[in-house]
């Protein structure tokens, strides 16, 4: 269905960073519509404590901290539809709208676009592992880490991410297992170097050629797992507290490929603080942000991504 009204502003994405910039662009007066695409909320709606956003003396539920952001939003008048858009048809002139397709077949057309569309970890894709994440679970150490605090955990992973997660680990837990598929590490000789130093991380062991075949859970708790030694079938049984997944992130990207620009891995290019590489584009947190992927970050790109869009539209 059609829609001749032309906005001044949508967001495309309901985590910490399409909120913020709802938030902004509402109380600026430029009336965005917000889209929360097929996951409202983003990841943090599967995070059951979180404690390192500022405001809060007490840990907060991921849930309830987005439905603060949403509510929020809706004080300041944006406008929230529960649909995903599916495509986008790019005008590359400056000062001419862009057209938005939305999975429910209605068309809209706007001058300017936030992309907050987020990353999504990947996944063991083992029997109850989704059940156990946040509660044993996790894909973000330096979110979780603290509630492991002297107790056994896992890291899945060979590459900088699970090495830099597995050193930050190292001085809350007891014992960390890094569980690597292949016979060596992807990681930078620099970071390898680091970890393999016994005088700094006594507690860290690397079991090479492994892979998870079971998780285990009593009451909702992760126990313990089970791993196959590939080279040589041995099993073996690691009773653990905590599962840190750093097998990598797919930034949510699919409809925007070969239309805006993107690094290798898929994330959105910015330059200067927000823009794309299109006029009137604008990308915000995990969707651009490869490297820190924390809610507060996203939060503040978001803030960034509408300020940065106010001027544009006052530029045309």
């Amino acid at each position: 269905m059609k829609n001749n009204k032309i906005y001044k502003c949508i967001i495309i994405g309901s985590g910490p960073a399409g909120y913020t910039a709802a938030i902004y662009t509402s109380r600026a007066n430029l009336n965005p519509i917000l889209f929360t695409g097929i996951e409202p909320g983003g990841q943090l709606m599967k995070t059951s404590k979180i404690e390192n956003y500022p405001g809060f003396n007490k840990s907060i539920d991921g849930f309830l901290l987005m439905e603060q952001f949403k509510q929020q939003a809706i004080k300041f008048k944006t406008v929230i539809k529960n649909e995903c858009i599916i495509n986008i048809k790019i005008n590359y002139k400056k000062s001419i709208y862009h057209k938005l397709y939305t999975n429910t077949k209605k068309e809209y057309l706007t001058k300017a676009v936030i992309i907050a569309t987020g990353s999504s970890p990947k996944y063991l894709n083992i029997k109850q592992e989704q059940e156990l994440i946040g509660k044993g679970i996790s894909t973000c150490a330096t979110c979780d880490g603290f509630f492991f605090k002297n107790e056994t955990i896992a890291i899945v992973g060979g590459g900088d991410t699970a090495l830099e997660e597995s050193m930050y680990l190292s001085k809350l837990c007891k014992n960390i297992y890094i569980i690597v598929r292949k016979p060596y590490l992807k990681a930078s000789k620099i970071m390898q170097n680091r970890i393999l130093d016994k005088n700094k991380f006594k507690n860290v062991k690397i079991i090479f050629n492994t892979k998870i075949t079971r998780i285990f859970n009593n009451k909702n708790k992760l126990t313990h797992i089970e791993t196959l030694n590939i080279k040589n079938n041995k099993q073996k049984t690691l009773h653990i507290q905590g599962l840190f997944l750093a097998i990598g992130s797919i930034p949510n990207t699919q409809i925007f490929k070969k239309k805006i620009k993107t690094d290798k891995q898929g994330y959105i290019i910015t330059q200067k603080n927000s823009l794309t590489n299109i006029p009137g584009i604008f990308a915000a947190g995990d969707v651009q942000d490869s490297k820190y992927k924390q809610a507060i970050t996203s939060a503040g790109s978001g803030c960034i991504a509408a300020l940065d869009l106010e001027k544009y539209l006052l530029s045309i």
